[in-house]
């Protein structure tokens, strides 16, 4: 999955950089208009579907669960295969459309009627591509929900179980909730193409309206897919590197149970500019938010986490610092976009393009490259180097902000997004947007020579390099196959970090020390 992942995410970021580069100018000079709109939407389908999702679910999600619960293996490990290899042919399928017949051009949302009216196989291969990845994240959370559910080890109550296994849980049965609702909106729209039928085509007596709130019923849950996962992660790191128990875990858990009710009605939040009536826009504003409550406990909880703390400030926390800084203003933002007056001056404008980038990128990807450099000891036996980790952190982190917080400017002064044209009074900012993009393709350079690098002839981490508690630390690194090398160890206090009694020693260099002192 995390290859898999990365190679995408490769591809996503080159398709970006196109978006950027034909952005410098405000003509359509680098790319035609036509290619651009298919740009667009290959970027955001492989970014979302083929890089974050299947990242942080599917790479961590398969890795560190069986750990925490004290299973050797997923409940159903030949479901999780056939969900991994949905994942490539999907994948590729959608990359060939461009090379086919013009990949889809309607953005990664599929409205119609541009949906319908745009070269009709590009299209379908999308949708196709689409109910693939779909399928896929659904096998996937039903497998995350019966081996938390059904596969602990006897002695493991649930809430002794690590954050991250409660974030998978509440994120799969967002998966299995919402994706079947996008799936059959999905087909009806392949109808409306292939078949000529009218459920969406308002030509034929169809309502766009109704494809977009099934749309977005799944779509904007898809956002606390790719994020409830990522605030687990965050919630493992974070205690280790500061040496300090998890403030508030039963608050944690009841802030992820509470996001994942409240995530499932504020969808119509994306559709203040569709005619939606008063009482509709009232609601969910409302609900918009008081989600922000359960998120908000989250962030004080890490901050109570790391304050007066011995900070370890390597690359792993650095990110997770990072993370902290983006999402809060990705968060301050989508509070202000909640609020009807404020949404229908910057809808489809740059205002929302970087509050989007915020929460999904300064959010959810610096999470991911914090937890490879937390848990790339345990999946390699080896360490990653320091200086390129943080070289790597403070230009992800320089270029990021460098490219995504001037288009909050550019979105208020009424910049539409998705187009390859623009009014040239646009054109500084673009162009600052774009140097912040080519800093981010940098970024990644120091990233894939330490991972090669490592990998050949890294530092040996030994088997707890963090003197860590959690149970993925208490066993060989890299570990066997099945996890365990006799039974899994119980580990009722994955938190219990400053504890004097009652708890495992940190002065303990081993996996297999630590497991001793705990039993």
């Amino acid at each position: 999955y995390l290859v898999a992942g990365f190679c995408f995410y490769l591809v996503g970021g080159a398709l970006a950089g196109m978006i950027r580069v034909e952005l410098v100018t405000p003509l359509s000079d680098f790319i035609g208009r036509e290619t651009y709109n298919q740009v667009l939407t290959l970027h955001g389908t492989v970014m979302i579907f083929l890089w974050i999702v299947p990242v942080v679910n599917g790479a961590f999600g398969n890795y560190l669960v069986p750990f925490y619960v004290g299973a050797r293996d997923m409940a159903f490990p030949r479901l999780n295969a056939v969900a991994f290899w949905m994942l490539p042919p999907a994948g590729l399928m959608l990359l060939s459309s461009y090379f086919i017949s013009g990949a889809a051009q309607s953005g990664w949302t599929a409205y119609p009627p541009l949906s319908i009216t745009t070269p009709a196989v590009g299209q379908i291969i999308w949708i196709v591509s689409v109910l693939l990845l779909g399928g896929s994240s659904i096998f996937g959370a039903v497998n995350f929900i019966a081996t938390v559910l059904k596969m602990r080890r006897p002695g493991l109550q649930l809430f002794r179980l690590p954050l991250f296994c409660w974030a998978m849980l509440a994120t799969s049965v967002l998966v299995v909730l919402t994706t079947p609702v996008l799936a059959g909106a999905l087909l009806l729209l392949s109808m409306d193409i292939v078949a000529g039928t009218g459920f969406f085509n308002p030509s034929l007596g169809g309502n766009a309206v109704v494809y977009q709130h099934l749309f977005w019923f799944y779509s904007h849950p898809a956002v606390y897919i790719m994020v409830l996962p990522a605030f687990g992660l965050v919630s493992e790191i974070l205690p280790i590197h500061s040496r300090k128990p998890l403030f508030g875990y039963k608050s944690m858990v009841y802030s992820i149970l509470a996001i994942v009710f409240l995530g499932m009605i504020v969808w119509a939040h994306h559709m203040f500019t569709s005619g939606t009536p008063p009482w509709m826009r009232l609601f969910f504003t409302i609900a918009t938010a008081i989600i922000a409550v359960p998120t908000g406990i989250k962030f004080f909880n890490w901050l109570a986490t790391l304050w007066n703390g011995k900070l370890a400030l390597n690359s792993a926390m650095l990110f997770c610092c990072g993370f902290i800084v983006n999402f809060v203003l990705g968060g301050i933002t989508g509070v202000a976009l909640a609020q009807v007056p404020f949404d229908i001056h910057v809808h489809d404008t740059y205002f929302v393009v970087a509050h989007f980038h915020y929460i999904v990128y300064g959010g959810t990807v610096f999470v991911i490259f914090g937890a490879i450099y937390h848990w790339f000891p345990k999946m390699s036996g080896r360490l990653l180097d320091e200086h390129l980790g943080r070289l790597h952190c403070l230009l992800t982190f320089i270029g990021f902000n460098l490219c995504f917080f001037p288009q909050h400017w550019l979105g208020l002064n009424g910049m539409p997004r998705r187009v390859a044209e623009y009014d040239p009074q646009f054109q500084l900012i673009n162009q600052v947007s774009s140097v912040g993009a080519l800093i981010m393709a940098i970024s990644t350079l120091p990233f894939l020579i330490n991972v090669f690098s490592s990998l050949v002839a890294g530092k040996a981490a030994g088997d707890n390099p963090w003197k860590a508690l959690t149970p993925e630390w208490l066993t060989s690194s890299p570990p066997p196959v099945e996890n365990w090398h006799g039974e899994a160890p119980l580990v009722e206090e994955p938190y219990g970090y400053g504890h004097r009694e009652g708890s495992l020693s940190l002065e303990a260099l081993s996996g297999r020390e630590l497991w001793s002192q705990g039993r």
